[in-house]
């Protein structure tokens, strides 16, 4: 596909918003993670508020963290391992940027986690180690002040019933991983949408909501099934096909037909529900569509894996710390290796698309005790960690380790959310 040279940003033809997508086509294998961490006061287990967040942050030593404010507002942190942002019920989130490795990442993240129990603690707050706030709704939390978060306030209730669950009573982990071309992008792409509603069944952590058990394992992933059908979900029906002929430009058409939900020229935003590619044709209010504008397009759009200048495993609760660490590398074990994905994909084939919706609706109620066809899913994962597993053991680098406490619920047929039911029982 031709790319453009255009150094206004100005898009002036639709070959020009491929290149995200084709400038992820790499060679290098590295991880990206992203942990989302719920914070609660002691004495009451409610969701600390926007101001007693910003304290937390203001711990991190400034020597190593530059502060990032939005119209003086801090809302995030930047060093050269990553960025911590403020998400939008004041959850406190570790975008690592990419390493080559999962002992890099698990170091990484363990200093973080034991800086934001320090701060936390100073003020009176601990960090949970799952994905839902326990008592607090979203009634009760304010939405941090950044533009971004106010205008999908505005636009999302208008698509969905539970749009602000997800966005302030919800923690989560996201996994990255490279592409080196293509045909391997919708490879990771496809293979990783199937597993979705299988794997996060076994890191279902979000049984409990307003103080009381809703009948879910994964009250988090329930919340995304009600958000905006348009943005959210499988992306395509021709993704779950056997012999896919998907493409970027698919990719793109999908994209382009998506409402927008604002459009920000500096530090001022105007709000539209226009699609992208009405957007491009038309304008709005004498503004044309450039380049920035699609990046922020592609980051509102919210499948269950998504695709950008990598692919980004999003559909996990939040976790403890070893439990974290055993999302990368799960994936790594798979995305990494293309015998385990071959294997994956002959397992998954007899499946149609119909059994994955259907999954993806009955996982988080029922967590490993739902089914795919006649299968219980929990015998799928076994399998598919026994794969991942081996896939690690090839690299003799003892990052097989991390899967440890996953096989420890796999073998009790248990997931992290029957820990949390029996503990409110």
């Amino acid at each position: 596909m031709l790319l453009t040279n255009n150094s206004s940003g100005l898009i002036i033809d639709k070959n020009q918003l491929a290149e995200v997508f084709i400038s992820g086509c790499k060679t290098t294998q590295s991880i990206g993670v992203e942990s989302e961490k719920l914070i609660v006061y002691k004495n009451n287990l409610k969701a600390i508020t926007y101001e007693d967040a910003v304290r937390i942050l203001n711990s991190f030593d400034e020597n190593k963290w530059q502060r990032i404010y939005e119209d003086n507002n801090l809302i995030a942190l930047k060093s050269d391992i990553g960025t911590i942002t403020l998400e939008p019920g004041s959850q406190i989130e570790l975008s690592l940027a990419p390493f080559g490795s999962l002992e890099e990442i698990t170091s990484n993240l363990m200093e973080f986690y034991s800086n934001l129990v320090l701060y936390s603690d100073k003020i009176g707050a601990k960090v949970l180690d799952s994905g839902m706030q326990p008592v607090s709704t979203f009634n009760d939390i304010k939405i941090i002040p950044k533009k971004r978060y106010e205008y999908m306030t505005k636009y999302l209730p208008t698509k969905g019933l539970t749009p602000f669950v997800m966005m302030r009573e919800t923690a989560g982990i996201q996994a990255n991983f490279d592409y080196k071309s293509e045909e391997d992008a919708i490879r990771k792409l496809s293979l990783s949408l199937k597993m979705s509603p299988i794997i996060s069944a076994i890191y279902a952590n979000s049984p409990i909501r307003n103080s009381k058990l809703t009948g879910y394992k994964s009250f988090r992933a329930n919340s995304w099934l009600n958000v905006d059908e348009e943005r959210c979900g499988f992306i395509s029906q021709k993704l779950f096909e056997k012999n896919t002929n998907f493409s970027f430009a698919d990719y793109i058409e999908i994209l382009l037909d998506v409402p927008m939900i604002f459009i920000q020229r500096g530090s001022t935003c105007f709000g539209t529900n226009q699609t992208f590619k009405e957007f491009m044709q038309n304008g709005y209010l004498g503004m044309n569509a450039i380049l920035s504008d699609w990046q922020n397009h592609i980051s509102l759009y919210f499948p269950d894996v998504r695709l950008k200048s990598y692919v980004e495993i999003r559909n996990h609760d939040a976790q403890n710390p070893l439990m974290t660490f055993s999302v990368p590398a799960f994936w790594k074990g798979i995305m990494y290796n293309s015998d385990a994905m071959e294997e994956i994909e002959k397992i998954l084939a007899k499946y149609e698309y119909q059994d994955f919706m259907q999954l993806r609706k009955d996982s988080p109620i029922m967590g490993i005790n739902a089914k795919i066809g006649n299968m219980e899913i929990i015998d799928l994962i076994k399998e598919f960690f026994d794969i991942s597993y081996a896939s690690l053991r090839e690299n003799k680098k003892q990052e097989e380790k991390y899967l440890d406490p996953v096989y420890e619920y796999i073998s009790l047929k248990r997931v992290p959310a029957d820990n949390l039911i029996e503990e409110h029982n």
